[in-house]
């Protein structure tokens, strides 16, 4: 079976957002369960853990899932550009009444012991961000029997992609909250929208395309696949189900968020990211750019989130979130599914009527 072929076998062509920090096994599990594709974002896991993580999916669900790796570059800079760096954070760290962190010794767990793994472990569906495999490893990913899926924010990342024999793309268009997954051009050539991204995609290469950015219902949904996608990927509208893994000021704040909320930032992490604003992005703004690249940055700020979340400092989290958070609900990830395609179906009757007229 070829992944269209997968993708067409879903019940609902709804996929789940890996998103590291915020979506859990259990929502995976409940998305997988409903008919969608759920995901585990294993970016952050280390190489020992990925495999007892699959395992343990795999005991609670017999439908597929996927698993998201981030190709992380491997940190190289000095030890003056660490100081720095902490210098810049230590204000923030003082307000919060905690220590200022050492210069790590390590800043991500290991990609190439992560895609070892990873290939052991043998998921459906094996998802990347921020760059790009070999061949080699996408054929090593396929003879494990994976499904190989690359993050493309441009129509020459998805034709990249597609060169080293990936099964499908998730075009990421600006809408999208999280890190941005350029790794071709820079941010700002990056940001197409979903909707021209999907065309585009759809027209250059001939593997499924899967859209992602800005789809909050199921009237996102049709849309979509009227553009020509061959599924949709669901994150922002996630971040409030029961099985979400946020903190409550992170929630907080998605519940209470005004109109057009949010911002791009690499002050917390050295990666573009579109989150809600706050007074971190707004005061770090100045000197944004002069923070390391990501993963050094994310390492850096992790203890001061760690301590924004337990204070209830919500001015000093990640608050990772796309462009449609205001029509984010409460609900089972599950019944949001099943909800979502229902939506989906009758938006595309009632389309079906208007044009038949």
């Amino acid at each position: 079976m070829d992944f269209a072929a997968f993708l067409q076998a879903l019940p609902i062509p709804i996929l789940q957002a890996p998103m590291v920090g915020a979506s859990s096994p259990e929502m995976a599990v409940a998305v997988s369960q409903a008919g969608g594709l759920g995901a585990l974002g294993a970016g952050a896991l280390a190489p020992a853990d990925i495999e007892p993580a699959v395992a343990a999916l795999r005991a609670a669900t017999d439908r597929p899932f996927g698993v998201n790796l981030f190709i992380n570059p491997v940190a190289t800079l000095g030890a003056d550009i660490i100081d720095a760096s902490l210098q810049r954070l230590a204000p923030w760290y003082a307000e919060l009444g905690a220590p200022l962190p050492a210069q790590p010794n390590d800043y991500a767990p290991d990609f190439a012991g992560q895609f070892v793994a990873l290939v052991r472990a043998a998921p459906a569906v094996a998802t990347f961000t921020f760059s790009i495999l070999t061949q080699a490893q996408v054929d090593a990913l396929h003879a494990a029997g994976s499904y190989v899926v690359g993050t493309a924010t441009t129509v020459a990342e998805a034709r990249a992609w597609a060169a080293v024999g990936a099964d499908g793309i998730s075009a990421q268009g600006a809408e999208a909250g999280g890190h941005r997954g350029h790794f071709l051009g820079d941010t700002q050539a990056s940001l197409v929208g979903t909707m021209a991204l999907v065309a585009t995609i759809r027209a250059a290469i001939d593997i499924p395309v899967i859209a992602a950015g800005g789809i909050m219902d199921g009237k996102g949904v049709a849309a979509a696949l009227a553009l020509g996608a061959d599924a949709v990927q669901m994150g922002t509208a996630f971040l409030l189900a029961d099985q979400t893994a946020i903190s409550a000021p992170w929630r907080d704040a998605l519940e209470t968020a005004g109109d057009d909320p949010t911002r791009l930032t690499r002050a917390f992490t050295g990666r573009h990211a579109r989150g809600i604003e706050n007074r971190f992005m707004r005061e770090m703004r100045a000197v944004e750019d002069l923070v390391p690249a990501y993963p050094v940055q994310n390492r850096l700020t992790q203890p001061l989130r760690a301590a924004a979340a337990k204070a209830g400092q919500a001015d000093m989290l990640s608050l990772w979130a796309g462009q449609g958070v205001r029509l984010a609900k409460r609900g089972d990830a599950g019944e949001m599914v099943a909800k979502w395609w229902e939506e989906a179906k009758a938006a595309s009757q009632a389309l079906s009527e208007r044009v038949g007229r």
